[in-house]
């Protein structure tokens, strides 16, 4: 029988995966707020709901190739579902994701191995390559046959990142 597991690691990364962490933060909350502005714009002009790929961003914006691909598309589901519910009366009309808030994330997917550990010593992640420097919270060691999904990347109050697994 499978079952899904959740671990939590604390990550403390280098200056230059910090900066790929943080710009990627910043994508992906431009691409939920540009993606949401041309959902409103359309839904305002039709009544109807049509939401825009972050390919489609990528032409005119360039910067959003140096991050996660998958953590934009990610972006792309959340506005997707918050429609969704939008339209199923379960949730308010979607907001705009303010930059002056404390709660930054962004959530990757799990594609050819590229979320795993390596020698019980390496985090690996997609895009921000080896994190040597990371502890283990609530579990006192993985299992090493687990194969994580997907992977939701945070930033805590004392500027360390945080990992769900």
């Amino acid at each position: 029988m499978k079952y899904n597991l959740a671990f939590k690691y604390r990550i403390y990364p280098n200056k230059e995966q910090e900066l790929l962490i943080n710009k990627t933060f910043g994508c992906v909350r431009f691409v939920y707020n540009t993606i949401l502005y041309t959902a409103n714009k359309f839904y305002e002009e039709t009544g109807k709901n049509k939401i825009i790929t972050p390919a489609s961003l990528k032409s005119e914006n360039q910067f959003l190739k140096e991050v996660d691909s998958l953590a934009l598309s990610n972006a792309q589901l959340n506005v997707r579902r918050s429609f969704t519910n939008f339209f199923q009366k379960r949730a308010k009309f979607p907001k705009f994701k303010s930059k002056k808030n404390n709660v930054k994330s962004y959530t990757t997917n799990c594609v050819n191995n590229s979320i795993r550990i390596e020698e019980n010593k390496y985090l690996v992640l997609p895009k921000l390559k080896k994190f040597t420097d990371f502890s283990i919270y609530f579990y006192p060691c993985t299992p090493v046959s687990i194969t994580p999904r997907q992977c939701q990347v945070k930033e805590v109050g004392d500027n360390h990142s945080h990992l769900d697994d």
